[in-house]
């Protein structure tokens, strides 16, 4: 029902083996299924498949979980379009604080600019746009 990178990794991390959309046309049912019994994964069309390593029984990691809880707050803040004097009052510390958090996690995330950040955050289901 839901795509976003964060609902493939989190389905993933629990053990789906296929992700399809709700709105999947009934071959695409019967393809996944037909790779879930040959032991492969099927990720419906426009579905990005994760980086899983297939080195052991290794689970995809998201990104998310790179960031302290924090900068996942912060994130979500910056992304929803508050500037860092409101964080800062939000969580009780200096504009300057709030600006290191959000640099930290843009390095985190290999993103260079604001917009790229809240793309992000609505590829992984922390906004939306609602």
């Amino acid at each position: 029902m839901h795509y976003t990178n964060e609902h493939v990794f989190r389905a993933m991390r629990a053990g789906a083996r296929a992700y399809l959309l709700k709105e999947s046309a009934g071959f695409s049912v019967v393809n996944a299924v037909r790779a879930v019994m040959r032991g492969q994964t099927f990720f419906g069309e426009g579905i990005e498949a994760p980086n899983i390593s297939h080195r052991g029984p290794a689970l995809p990691q998201s990104p998310i979980d790179s960031l302290s809880r924090r900068e996942r707050e912060t994130l979500q803040l910056v992304a929803e379009g508050n500037k860092n004097a409101i964080i800062a009052k939000l969580f009780n510390i200096s504009p300057k604080s709030v600006e290191t958090y959000r640099c930290r996690l843009m390095l985190k995330l290999g993103v260079s600019n604001v917009p790229d950040l809240v793309k992000f955050a609505l590829q992984h289901g922390l906004i939306s746009l609602s």
